[in-house]
């Protein structure tokens, strides 16, 4: 009998319904639908929290095939979720640049560092313009770690390329109104997030 199965008879023995086991195990009722119609594995951690309720061991839930097929399951979804977590924080770190001298401003014949509230040699359009995207790219970050325990694939995966897609258009700002220092930066976090969205594949 397939792990699927045996969750449906084990819950209709004990007289659960699907929501009813989503609020005992501390889970979507999304998932518990997505593991009866065998369309997806519990956790390592809910196979636990399933044998502890139904009093049955977690080698009478899965046979060797399917304990295989969980591990490695958790192992990528795991990874997914410390992914999400370093995108949010490296998105969180992109708000220091309103701190931190990463605009370069002329000064009589020279070059000079400066933040960003310091920067007075631009138009008051692009100033606004630059708070906005590191701004966004701060406040995604902060979204991202917030809502990181969101079971959804999918919806982890629009969070990292909504990620990329910050990064890229704040790059492409800085590069194309000379401001190079902030385009180094930009440019390496989106390096890490490229080698990370190529990982998590």
């Amino acid at each position: 009998m397939e792990l699927s199965e045996k969750l449906v008879q084990l819950r209709k023995q004990k007289g659960f319904t699907q929501e009813e086991l989503a609020q005992a195990l501390y889970v979507s009722r999304t998932a518990v639908s997505k593991w009866e119609s065998g369309r997806g594995y519990p956790s390592i951690d809910s196979l636990k929290s399933i044998a502890k309720l139904y009093c049955v061991s977690i080698d009478e839930l899965l046979s060797n095939e399917e304990l295989i097929t969980v591990a490695q399951t958790d192992v990528k979804e795991k990874e997914k979720k410390t992914h999400t977590v370093i995108f949010g924080l490296i998105d969180c770190m992109v708000g220091l640049m309103m701190f931190l001298p990463f605009f370069r401003q002329q000064l009589d014949s020279r070059y000079v560092s400066v933040s960003i509230l310091q920067l007075t040699d631009i138009s008051a359009y692009m100033k606004i313009l630059y708070i906005v995207v590191i701004a966004l790219s701060a406040f995604f970050g902060i979204l991202q770690l917030t809502l990181q325990n969101v079971e959804n694939s999918l919806w982890q995966k629009s969070m990292n390329y909504t990620s990329i897609i910050l990064s890229t258009l704040g790059l492409l700002c800085f590069i194309l109104s000379n401001q190079p220092y902030a385009g180094v930066f930009l440019l390496f976090i989106l390096i890490i997030k490229g080698f990370l969205a190529l990982k998590s594949r």
